[in-house]
This record gives structure tokens, C-alpha cells and sequence, in this order.
């Protein structure tokens, strides 16, 4: 249970570093899609390729998960700016 909070939390950090909200069909937003980039966002280490596209793939969703307080403060970490600079997607202004 704590593990999956955690995904969610690193999640919602790398949704953040992806940049602005475009709009895009057949997105369901959901934080648990950013797993992927948990190691990238918690460590030092750089983000996978599957990090990278599942970061592109949540971008509408991105303010989403700034705006949600349980979210916040992850998504804005400065590891998870590192990924989505790393990523080549730009910190989304909301």
C-alpha cells in the first residue's frame, strides 16, 4: 500500500516536468501511469525511455496533478524538473 502511494506521488512529479496541457484524445489521466519515471524521480538516475513516453503520453494531464494537493509537492521536486528537462519536456506553467 505505502509502495503504491509512493508510484503515484513520483508519478504525479513527472507529470509536472512534462510541460503544458495540450489536448489529446484517448488520455485517461491517471497518476499510477507515471511509475516509470519513480527511480528517475526518487534517485539520480536518468529516466528511461518508457519514462520519457509515458510523460508525454499523461502531458494533458500534467496541471491535473499540480493543482491536487496530495500531489504537489512531488510533482514540483526538483528531481522531478531534472526528468522532464531530461525528458525534453518543458515544466508546465498552470
Amino acid at each position: 500500500m505505502k509502495m503504491s502511494y509512493i508510484a503515484v506521488v513520483v508519478c504525479a512529479m513527472v507529470v509536472l516536468l512534462l510541460g503544458g496541457a495540450e489536448v489529446c484524445m484517448a488520455v485517461t489521466c491517471n497518476p499510477t501511469e507515471l511509475s516509470p519515471c519513480a527511480a528517475a524521480i526518487t534517485s539520480s538516475n536518468p529516466p528511461t525511455a518508457t519514462c520519457c513516453s509515458k510523460l508525454k503520453e499523461q502531458r494533458p494531464c500534467l496541471c491535473q496533478y499540480v493543482k491536487n494537493p496530495n500531489l504537489q509537492k512531488f510533482v514540483n521536486s526538483p528531481n522531478a524538473r531534472k526528468v522532464a528537462t531530461t525528458c525534453g519536456s518543458p515544466f508546465p506553467n498552470c
